[in-house]
């Protein structure tokens, strides 16, 4: 059985130059593609469902200290209309929790988002930051919410933990510039969540703020060419972007490291690995199938398996 890796080797001779080729194509003054240039974004949508398997298995399995998440949301070009790109991102250790690709910016993307931020790890003391979309606090407190047994039958009431905290920043705007910001605290106490950002952001003076989100941004925008501003690099399918979004999003994650993790990557910072991955290691790093879920009753003849053995 082949694998990507291989694959990738066979068409280019380097497959770094499938991330290489989206970078450069952004800047590119010419309308013309290349012949590898086209394959390389061929090799894009396969190398981003192993990308997406790789977070789902590694980072979507609770494992997360969140602490201080930071959301937000970048509006993408497409041809013949436009998406909306929701991200997450965790302060303390910089790791990058998923995204989401929607039509409409509407309560649907932030709860799907908030979803998989949920899905990292426990959110019994964590701090949600974000711009003033008010979608977000009402997601937040359905998103955050877990079950809590009760000894009776039926469904388990959902409870939102108390250690869920809510904060935002309102900036506000005169000729295109940030005249002022305004922080809200939505839930939670104002000593509670100066403690937080103290503790993720590692200052006394920290204030609410979602730099740290807007500079993930900024990042992704600089490795994925259909995130530009100005691009004729646009994208004709959600499916390529979500592809593309995976990929420098996992990339982020195992293989770049960062100054301010000391040369370390969001992964090894979140404790997630030992050691900095090569793009090899990512592209063929072998993902188990999920279990299969089985609904109702097992059937007679394979209850009686166990008892012939």
């Amino acid at each position: 059985m082949q694998t990507l890796w291989e694959d990738l080797q066979r068409d280019e001779g380097d497959p770094v130059l499938s991330l290489s080729i989206i970078r450069t194509r952004s800047s590119s003054r010419s309308s013309r593609c290349s012949p590898m240039a086209v394959r390389c974004r061929r090799s894009s949508p396969p190398s981003g469902r192993q990308c997406e398997r790789v977070h789902a298995h590694i980072v979507q399995v609770g494992a997360v200290t969140l602490g201080q998440v930071q959301a937000d949301e970048l509006r993408v070009r497409i041809m013949g209309g436009g998406v909306w790109l929701a991200t997450a991102i965790s302060v303390a250790s910089r790791l990058w929790l998923g995204g989401e690709v929607r039509v409409h910016r509407d309560r649907g993307l932030i709860r799907a988002m908030l979803t998989r931020v949920a899905a990292c790890g426990p959110i019994a003391a964590v701090l949600l930051c974000t711009d003033g979309l008010m979608s977000y606090p009402r997601q937040a407190v359905r998103a955050f919410r877990q079950a809590v047994p009760t000894g009776r039958r039926g469904r388990p009431p959902l409870v939102l933990p108390r250690g869920v905290l809510i904060a935002q920043a309102i900036k506000q705007y005169a000729k295109r510039r940030v005249r002022a910001v305004e922080r809200r605290i939505v839930r939670g106490s104002a000593a509670a969540v100066a403690a937080m950002l103290t503790t993720t952001q590692g200052s006394m003076t920290a204030v609410v703020n979602t730099a740290y989100i807007e500079r993930l941004n900024a990042t992704f925008r600089a490795r994925l060419a259909p995130l530009v501003r100005r691009s004729r690099a646009t994208v004709r399918r959600v499916a390529t972007l979500e592809a593309g979004m995976w990929l420098v999003g996992t990339l982020y994650n195992f293989v770049t490291p960062h100054r301010s993790l000391d040369g370390r990557t969001p992964a090894q910072a979140a404790g997630l690995t030992d050691h900095r991955w090569t793009m090899h290691a990512l592209l063929t790093f072998p993902v188990p199938l999920p279990p299969v879920k089985r609904r109702g009753r097992p059937p007679n003849w394979l209850r009686e398996v166990p008892r012939a053995a």
